[in-house]
C-alpha cells in the first residue's frame, strides 16, 4: 500500500447522478434499486449538490408535514455545495475534511467530471487497508 494513497484508490466508482429538477420519487427509486445512500445532483451538467437517503427521510417526515413524494423534486431535498475533491487528493486529507465537517460523502472529480464518490464506508475500508489488518479476525465484534 502506498504511504499516501489518493482518494481515487478507495472511492466507489459512481456513474449515477440525478438532475436537480428530477422528481424526488425517481431519485429515491434509483437509490433503492442500486443500494446506495448518496447521489450527486447536477444542473446543466454541473455538480450542484448531493442527495442522501437521510435528506429524503427528513423531507418526507412529519417535520415537513409528510408531503407526497410524487409532488417533490430533488431540488426540494438535496444539500447544496457538496464536498467535491479531485481524484488525486490524498485519502487522508479527504477523510480529515469529512470528519471535521461531519460530512458523510465527498464527490470525486477528474477534470471537473464526476468519477466517483467517497463515503464514510469507503473511509473505513481505507483505514482497514492502510492499517493492514483486513485479514485478521477480530476477537470480539459487537
Amino acid at each position: 500500500m502506498k504511504r499516501n494513497p489518493q482518494v481515487v484508490a478507495f472511492m466507489t466508482p459512481f456513474p449515477y447522478f440525478i438532475d436537480v429538477d428530477a422528481p424526488l420519487e425517481e431519485a429515491h427509486q434509483l437509490m433503492r434499486e442500486h443500494h446506495f445512500r448518496h447521489l450527486p445532483v447536477t444542473s446543466n451538467g454541473a455538480i450542484v449538490g448531493v442527495l442522501t437517503d437521510r435528506d429524503i427521510k427528513l423531507i418526507l417526515g412529519p417535520d415537513f408535514g409528510s408531503p407526497d413524494e410524487a409532488q417533490l423534486t430533488v431540488g426540494d431535498a438535496y444539500v447544496e455545495k457538496p464536498c467535491v475533491v479531485p481524484a488525486s487528493t490524498p485519502v487522508a486529507r479527504v477523510a480529515r475534511i469529512m470528519a471535521d465537517g461531519h460530512i458523510g460523502s465527498a464527490i470525486v472529480t477528474k477534470q471537473d467530471k464526476l468519477v466517483g464518490i467517497f463515503t464514510v464506508t469507503d473511509a473505513c475500508r481505507a483505514l482497514a487497508d492502510v492499517l493492514g489488518d483486513q485479514d485478521e479476525e477480530p476477537d470480539d465484534v459487537a
